[in-house]
């Protein structure tokens, strides 16, 4: 990513007025997703409830786009990527895995695949989603690998064995997310890392003042999601071989050193 797309601020009036100069056309697309947000937040003040419901509205109509792929070539891409990348990085197929926001199985079919029997766990705030990841399972025929795929409200992660996970994986979850959201998954993460395991998670780097745009994304510094790690006992480091993939979002890991 460019220095000058690190320092952008896209909830700027400026920024939003040059944008529709540049793109007419997407104008109209805006307004109605600005219409259709500002009534889900009004209607859901919480944010995991306005989400799930920003998820519904968008399922409903393309559940690959629901994920953030416009098509499904660039679902399949986006899915290779992120196993890809783990698969790099060590992933056998002995290792116990979360996947959180697991969506529709856009990388999660790979996992599945990829993976010994059971060892697959999928969580998500969408019930509509998950329907569309129990057809994309059975699409795949991966029905014999038994993978959890499991609704949850919030990321206590409470209903979850301690030191149990070699793997945690957050692809596009807390670009959707306020800091209130991700400072309780890092209270609870380091609990069921396993010894020696790891937490990947991608977000909307910004190097300019941390904003959102809808409520729905999400920008934030480095060093403010490293210092937060740090406050709950994480050792959390930017991932710079990740950068040379052609995704717009940026990769931290954390692991827990105790």
């Amino acid at each position: 990513m460019s220095r000058t797309s690190m320092l952008k601020n896209r909830a700027s009036l400026t920024h939003k007025l040059s944008y529709a100069v540049r793109n007419p056309a997407r104008i109209t697309p805006y307004v109605k997703r600005t219409a259709r947000d500002t009534w889900l937040r009004l209607k859901h003040p919480n944010h995991v409830d306005y989400y799930r419901a920003v998820m519904a509205s968008d399922t409903n109509r393309n559940p690959e786009a629901a994920v953030g792929s416009q098509t499904h070539e660039r679902w399949l891409a986006l899915g290779e990527m992120q196993f890809n990348y783990l698969a790099e990085h060590g992933l056998k197929p002995s290792h116990r895995m979360l996947d959180i926001g697991c969506g529709n199985l856009r990388a999660g079919w790979r996992f599945i695949a990829h993976l010994d029997a059971g060892n697959y766990y999928g969580i998500d705030i969408s019930p509509d989603i998950l329907i569309s990841a129990k057809q994309t399972l059975t699409t795949y025929e991966l029905q014999e690998k038994l993978p959890h795929l499991t609704i949850t409200q919030n990321l206590k992660l409470d209903f979850l064995p301690e030191a149990h996970f070699d793997v945690v994986h957050a692809h596009s979850v807390f670009s959707h997310s306020p800091i209130t959201v991700i400072d309780e998954c890092f209270a609870n993460v380091g609990r069921i890392l396993a010894p020696g395991g790891f937490f990947d998670f991608t977000f909307d780097r910004t190097e300019g003042a941390e904003h959102q745009v809808l409520r729905e994304d999400f920008y934030y510094r480095t060093e403010t999601l490293v210092k937060l790690a740090r406050k709950h006992g994480l050792e959390a480091r930017f991932m710079e071989d990740w950068e040379t993939r052609k995704h717009g979002q940026s990769k931290i890991r954390v692991n827990n050193p105790s």
